[in-house]
């Protein structure tokens, strides 16, 4: 259910400005309102964040390259010396005592050299060398095929008089010189012609560009710059295991950033005498909260004034739901995606219907048997610290993988007829793939009965969605989602007249759910737009009467969207027994042994991961597209984050 909010502002003397919102953090319930604000310290704190960020990224690949094993590189830099290693830091040496903004001069002393800095140095300087080596190296393909000399004999010559060119010509160029051309050639191939020329430039050919160094010495140029990228490179993976300082540096900045945007929006009544002129800020409590933020203003002397929020406020959500309907909580957090205040909540019923979704695209029961042993080793390690939700879903989950795997009878891919009969007699023969074995008629009855059970999930979740849609309306209004309802099961019953075999086809469906169609189309056509008036409804309608009709083709799409929990599910099974049929001759050869175990591996391991990225993909989109907007859920909410202090995870701590 999503928690009540209360508009809250709270009125402070601008003296104690600080002081109050540093109160008002230690408090941690008001979601402060969003503003656009600006200020001299908030964009030094941005920058030393951006900074510290560019920091991490580069020190990242040396600390994973010493997670490997390697030697640390000892450190000598013509810059640096290497017996003068920078000093350990505590996140708190970036700001000051008073939890001010971050500040410059506090860090750069002599006797401390800033760690960041020095990072965002060497990489600038590694990038120079980097560039000056590209660019030398260019150069020396270019003059390469040109051999060995010294371009400074061409001007020492120009100067005595002799001036002397450089050209490369096609054959057809070289053919067509003048007669009076005075030229050595230098080398001749099948297509083209290099040569010196005297005196004079050839008309019509541009003279090759001499270079500014010979060969040797830009080779001698790159040794010295490969000498100095090894050296920076060395530094760099002697400052990688400070990234940990860094790291928690950037949580300290977050918070001063933090801090610094609710000073900087703060209103301020700049008329009055300054030591009377108070400021204020807005935000949002929840209503259980509201009595401790009462006794904060109380004890701090601020006014506080709490009011239902407007229907233009940009108000917060806060969920709060049952043991069982929060362990969706891991994924949603995951897709960043919050119901809208004014919108249902519908975690329950996301958690129901995905972990149906889940088993079905997964489909294989060994897979769910991996994934279970996996959520069971992880909850038994976590049990003491308290089990991630993470690991409570993935248990749900690969439950309902293991279930509709053994229901269908897949397993790994494995055919069903070479499983053990155990296994084959525990299968529900109406979807199983026993039953698809025995013959092509049976194989096209269990492909029906699994295209009509994913029909039929349409069905009851869109029809709960409109349900839903009802429980939060008072108006006649309520009669339009009765149409939508009517013209569901009306597109249902049409949906399965078309795939559905003779035997079903002689239970008389059309009709009657053409009517229902029909008669669902007109309850919803008059009551969809209703707001106190059916005439203005009419109208309304009759404005949008394009797609109004296309409303039909709608619930045609979103019901045949369910298909994909079959379809999915019957690529991954394909995948694995192509990977089975592929490595088993290997597996009856003692030498291509090794080979058809990887292959397994490595083909199942990759189906796996196809496999949750379809579930990502097809699973939730079935909940946040076609389901939501039957409900009416846009997702448009922003989670309700509280200004408070956090904890050394960056987690919101509660005083």
């Amino acid at each position: 259910m999503i928690v009540p909010m209360k508009k809250v502002s709270l009125v402070v003397m601008e003296k104690s400005r600080v002081a109050s919102l540093k109160k008002l953090r230690e408090a941690g319930v008001v979601h402060l309102e969003k503003k656009t604000v600006s200020s001299e310290a908030l964009s030094k704190l941005l920058d030393r964040k951006a900074k510290a960020e560019s920091a991490v990224g580069i020190l990242r690949p040396y600390e994973a390259e010493k997670k490997k094993n390697r030697p640390e590189p000892a450190a000598s830099s013509p810059h640096r010396r290497a017996d003068d290693p920078l000093p350990r830091r505590r996140a708190s040496d970036f700001i000051n005592a008073e939890g001010a903004p971050f500040s410059t001069e506090a860090v750069n002393r002599p006797d401390r050299p800033d760690l960041v800095s020095t990072v965002l140095e060497y990489a600038e300087e590694r990038k120079n060398f980097q560039d000056k080596a590209a660019a030398l190296s260019k150069e020396r393909s270019r003059i390469e095929e040109w051999g060995s000399f010294n371009p400074s004999d061409f001007a020492f010559l120009a100067e005595k008089g002799i001036t002397l060119f450089l050209y490369k010509l096609s054959r057809a160029a070289f053919e067509a010189i003048p007669k009076d051309t005075r030229y050595v050639i230098l080398e001749s191939g099948k297509n083209s012609v290099r040569l010196l020329v005297l005196d004079k430039e050839i008309p019509g050919e541009a003279p090759f560009t001499l270079p500014e160094q010979s060969l040797k010495e830009i080779s001698a140029s790159l040794a010295e710059i490969r000498g100095e990228l090894a050296d920076i490179e060395k530094q760099l993976a002697s400052l990688a295991n400070r990234r940990s300082v860094i790291e928690q540096e950037e949580k300290t900045l977050l918070e001063q950033i933090e801090f610094e945007t609710a000073r900087a929006g703060m209103g301020v009544l700049e008329d009055a005498p300054q030591e009377s002129t108070v400021a204020w800020i807005t935000g949002f409590v929840p209503h259980e909260d509201l009595g401790l933020l009462k006794r904060a203003a109380a004890e701090n002397g601020w006014a506080l004034a709490a009011d239902d929020p407007g229907p233009d406020d940009m108000v917060p959500t806060k969920l709060r739901n049952g043991k069982l309907a929060s362990l969706i909580s891991p994924l949603t957090d995951f897709l960043e995606v919050v119901p809208g205040y004014n919108e249902p909540d519908i975690s329950g019923w996301f958690l129901f219907f995905f972990v149906i979704f889940f088993g079905m695209i997964f489909g294989d029961a060994g897979y769910g048997a991996l994934l279970l042993i996996a959520a069971v080793v992880g909850i038994f390690k976590t049990a003491r610290k308290g089990v991630p939700p993470v690991l409570k879903l993935l248990l749900l989950l690969a439950g309902s993988n293991f279930i509709w795997g053994v229901l269908t009878c897949t397993w790994f891919g494995v055919e069903a007829s070479k499983l053990p009969a155990v296994l084959q007699s525990i299968s529900l023969p109406l979807i199983s793939s026993v039953s698809s074995a025995k013959s092509a008629a049976d194989e096209g009855i269990v492909r029906q009965n699994l295209m009509i059970l994913c029909f039929s999930l349409a069905l009851i979740q869109l029809c709960i969605g409109h349900i839903i849609a009802i429980t939060r309306l008072r108006t006649l209004k309520i009669l339009g989602e009765f149409g939508s309802i009517a013209m569901l099961a009306g597109m249902y019953g049409v949906v399965l007249s078309l795939i559905a075999s003779n035997e079903y086809r002689r239970i008389p469906l059309l009709m009657p759910c053409v009517y229902a169609l029909a008669g669902g189309f007109v309850l919803n056509f008059v009551f969809v737009n209703y707001d106190g008036s059916i005439g203005k409804s009419v109208v309304e309608s009759l404005k949008n009467i394009i797609s109004m009709i296309l409303g039909i083709a709608n619930v045609f799409s979103d019901i045949m969207s369910y298909i994909r929990l079959w379809a999915v599910g019957l690529a991954g099974g394909a995948i694995s027994s192509t990977v089975d049929t592929m490595a088993g001759p290997m597996l009856g050869h003692f030498i291509f042994f090794i080979f058809g175990v990887v292959l397994l591996v490595f083909g199942h391991g990759l189906n796996i991961v196809l496999n949750v990225l379809s579930v990502l993909v097809h699973g939730v989109r079935l909940n946040t597209l076609e389901f939501s907007g039957h409900v009416g859920l846009s997702w448009a909410g922003t989670a309700y984050k509280p200004f408070s202090e956090k904890d050394k995870s960056g987690s919101q701590r509660r005083t």
